[in-house]
């Protein structure tokens, strides 16, 4: 179980990391510049404990799907990025396809 806290952490670092990439601007303003780094170091820090026990493939879609929702949230709060109907469809397979994976799939290692 604590690799998948220690997933949740990677990702949820990402996304911070990645959000703090937009509002660095070109990584002319310190102190969203250091959040990158430090974020991106925890997140590969943590997504590499995860790969002790996940699968390479699944904790990466997992990474990647969640990181997509999350970083697409961030956006659309933070930043008043709009979405359409085409971008909401294209997020929910993304979602569908993670959640197949981990509920039915043997590789998930469940």
């Amino acid at each position: 179980m604590n690799n998948w806290i220690y997933l949740a952490i990677a990702i949820l670092s990402e996304t911070v990391a990645t959000t703090a990439l937009k509002a660095s601007a070109g990584f002319t303003r310190p102190g969203p510049a250091a959040l990158v780094v430090v974020g991106y170091g925890l997140a590969f820090y943590f997504l590499s404990l995860t790969l002790r026990t996940i699968p390479l493939g699944v904790a990466y879609a997992v990474w990647s799907g969640v990181g997509i929702v999350l970083i697409t949230a961030a956006g659309w709060i933070l930043y008043e990025q709009k979405l359409d109907a085409a971008a909401l469809a294209g997020i929910a397979l993304i979602v569908a396809g993670v959640l197949v994976m981990n509920l039915f799939s043997k590789t998930a290692g469940h």
